[in-house]
């Protein structure tokens, strides 16, 4: 949340809302003057019902984009066909690497070199839709699951409001083959190696 109000994206965050009534965004978010809700899930029999109020939170303030931030609840398949095209999500891996929860420590045990992050579309598949931009780090000797997440964050924070930024400049599209587009994106050079070689 401070990263993105940090960032003078073109666009005006119109509310935020979640399913936690502690969460931290909301205060941070109510400090800036930004409108806040929760619809705390707990409140609701069925994901179905839990989404058909959520769905009118959002509806509610006219959001032309819906971007989520640590909200850890799966969203049924007509929510995600509701806002398709207009959902992203942000996920501490290089998908479609590490889905699911403790994305840090499924690096760590299967012993990879790279790990990250990965802003992406939101589609019925968990943690699978198209890509959007990613930032790798090194997985260093003797890091632990906090140190680890501690170095995906700061990437984190760099990536999420470089993914509005287009978004909101209409430079982002999906092609035929279902991958993102990004008209005017620099292009990356070389390579990140980890270890790095010799040569």
């Amino acid at each position: 949340m401070e990263a993105l109000l940090k960032a003078g994206l073109p666009a005006r965050i119109c509310a935020v809302i979640s399913n936690d009534p502690a969460a931290k965004g909301l205060a941070t978010a109510a400090a800036h003057g930004i409108p806040t809700a929760v619809v705390d899930h707990k409140a609701y029999p069925t994901r179905g019902a839990f989404d058909t109020v959520l769905a009118q939170a959002i509806d509610a303030h006219h959001a032309d984009l819906v971007v989520l931030a640590g909200f850890m609840r799966i969203l049924s398949e007509d929510f995600v066909g509701r806002y398709r095209g207009r959902m992203i999500n942000i996920h501490p891996s290089l998908l479609p690497s590490f889905t699911g929860l403790h994305t840090h420590r499924q690096a760590l045990a299967a012993g990879v070199r790279i790990h990250g992050c990965t802003v992406h579309f939101v589609t019925p598949q968990l943690d699978h839709g198209p890509v959007i931009i990613q930032a790798a780090v090194p997985v260093l000797p003797g890091d632990t699951e906090e140190t680890l997440a501690a170095r995906v964050l700061a990437e984190e924070h760099r990536i999420y409001p470089q993914a509005l930024r287009w978004l909101c400049e209409d430079r982002v599209s999906i092609d035929a083959a279902g991958h993102v587009v990004i008209r005017g994106a620099g292009q990356p050079s070389g390579a990140l190696l980890s270890p790095a070689t010799d040569a």
